[in-house]
């Protein structure tokens, strides 16, 4: 049995091909927004704090997760966090009086404070060599602290976890 194409049928074939690879198609991943500079009350997707620059922010909403690359500053007041803040190689973070829904990591940087905060998940600071504060938190998950010279100093912090390793005593 022979099948007969009319014309209509190949445009007609083309168009569900299409239909098709659209409703396949990935997401759209959310935007990556570069902070140089002061942002206020506003709402962003992911956050980086760029190699070198300095980004403060003051009551700002991050609906995904704040990275803080080499030699960069942080200094974050009153700002809502879904996911994580994260430093590596950084000079300077500061979080304050801040809600963060995962964790804050700072590894191998300079120093930090970070006060004041409700955080869903762990507090984590590994190899930094700069002053360190951390009091005055309510953590979810664990305080963490491994060699980092000189030790972290602060108190106050209320861990739902464990207080493990320099941070036993804050």
């Amino acid at each position: 049995m022979k099948v007969a194409y009319t014309k209509l049928a190949v445009p007609a074939v083309a168009l569900m091909a299409l239909l098709a690879a659209l409703l396949t198609a990935p997401a759209a991943s959310a935007e990556e927004r570069s902070c140089r500079g002061t942002l206020g009350a506003i709402t962003v997707d992911n956050l980086r704090v760029p190699q070198g620059a300095t980004c403060v922010l003051n009551g700002t909403r991050v609906k995904g997760t704040i990275k803080v690359q080499r030699r960069a500053t942080l200094q974050a007041t009153n700002i809502r966090v879904v996911g994580n803040v994260q430093a590596e190689n950084h000079k300077l973070v500061v979080v304050r009086g801040s809600r963060i829904g995962g964790s804050i990591q700072v590894v191998q940087g300079g120093g930090s404070t970070v006060t004041g905060n409700k955080v869903t998940a762990d507090i984590q600071y590994f190899q930094n060599r700069g002053s360190i504060v951390v009091s005055s938190n309510r953590v979810n998950g664990n305080l963490q602290c491994k060699e980092n010279k000189p030790r972290p100093t602060g108190g106050g912090n209320r861990v739902g976890g464990n207080k493990e390793d320099q941070c036993r005593r804050l």
